[in-house]
């Protein structure tokens, strides 16, 4: 889910640099034009950011599929097997590979846990680094990360949920899964509630009247539905699974995690919108709504999004088949089980 995500969060700079043909300026290589890239700008970081964390997720993904793709080779024919048999790099399970790929999946799994704490930081930096009233915030970063995975554990919920009903994944995928993944959103949810609160108290404490004007705007002004249905889906709505039957009810945990998604959905539509429609000029101050243009991008991301899954669930496994059968205890030899 991870790498789809990222295929579709590098989509939007190109949408709106204007000149998508001109992407390549973003990278330093050398060229005859004199032209580089402004390593001062939170911009780039975000490009780099996103770039290394979509390489280092690839990889990852692809070498976790390696042992099962091969299981594919071999229960496939033709030129599905030739396919199979060059993505599964010649494995043939035996011990000197199975040490590798323990290694490197090992590696590849602890290299990934720190990166996701300083991609989202990055990204996050690409609105506290600006002046702007609402955006110039040392909170930015662990707020940033803590929603990364606040969002991400609730899509999780929104996609595997209904997976689990389609396709029987009832023996892999029990309640203990969704129950974990609640909990870790009550946790995420509680650091997002107060990360909300002190953008509050942090603009009372510096008396400051333009954050004072705005975080005030946003809960009464022309944009307070947005900012209040926000509050509701990540800070309210999750509560609900402090009561463990909430938490052990699959239609709960899908509402809740559709919520949340919209609640996330909306806390950038906050930061972005609010922050700009009413910044420090009154002469720019402007009430904004998005065109059917930008609409269309939406839902193009969420089709693409949706595209590369779905293609993913349909030719590869999308439950890991080695790690399932490391649970599988062995067959008892001479007894019947």
């Amino acid at each position: 889910m991870t790498v789809f995500a990222v295929m579709t969060a590098l989509l939007f700079p190109v949408l709106h640099l204007g000149r998508a043909w001109q992407v390549y300026w973003f990278f330093p290589y050398p060229n005859q034009r004199e032209l580089w890239v402004n390593f001062k700008s939170p911009l780039m970081w975000d490009v780099f950011a996103i770039s290394t964390y979509f390489t280092v997720s690839a990889v990852f993904f692809f070498v976790g599929l390696v042992p099962d793709i091969a299981i594919f080779r071999d229960h496939s024919t033709g030129l599905v097997k030739k396919i199979y048999g060059v993505l599964s790099l010649g494995w043939r399970g035996t011990s000197r590979q199975w040490h590798h790929y323990m290694a490197s999946y090992g590696f590849f799994a602890a290299f990934c846990a720190p990166l996701v704490l300083s991609v989202h930081s990055v990204v996050s930096w690409d609105f506290a680094m600006a002046p702007t009233a609402g955006w110039h915030s040392t909170i930015f970063p662990p707020y940033f990360v803590a929603g990364a995975i606040f969002s991400g554990c609730a899509m999780v919920l929104t996609l595997m949920i209904p997976l689990t009903y389609l396709f029987k994944w009832e023996p892999y995928l029990n309640l203990w899964h969704f129950e974990s993944l609640a909990k870790m959103c009550l946790l995420t949810s509680g650091i997002l509630t107060y990360a909300y609160f002190m953008e509050y108290l942090i603009a009372w404490y510096s008396q400051n009247p333009y954050e004072q004007t705005l975080f005030l705007w946003r809960a009464i002004g022309d944009y307070k539905y947005a900012f209040w249905l926000m509050v509701f889906c990540n800070c309210i709505a999750p509560l609900i699974w402090y009561y463990r039957p909430a938490r052990t009810n699959l239609v709960v945990l899908f509402v809740v995690s559709i919520l949340i998604n919209i609640g996330m959905w909306l806390e950038r539509f906050n930061i972005v919108v609010s922050s700009l429609a009413h910044n420090f000029d009154p002469a720019v101050w402007s009430y904004y709504w998005p065109s059917y243009i930008e609409w269309l991008i939406l839902v193009g991301s969420f089709g693409w999004f949706f595209m590369w899954f779905l293609v993913f669930c349909k030719t590869l496994p999308a439950i890991a088949i080695t790690e399932i059968k490391e649970m599988i205890p062995p067959p008892l030899k001479g007894k019947l089980e």
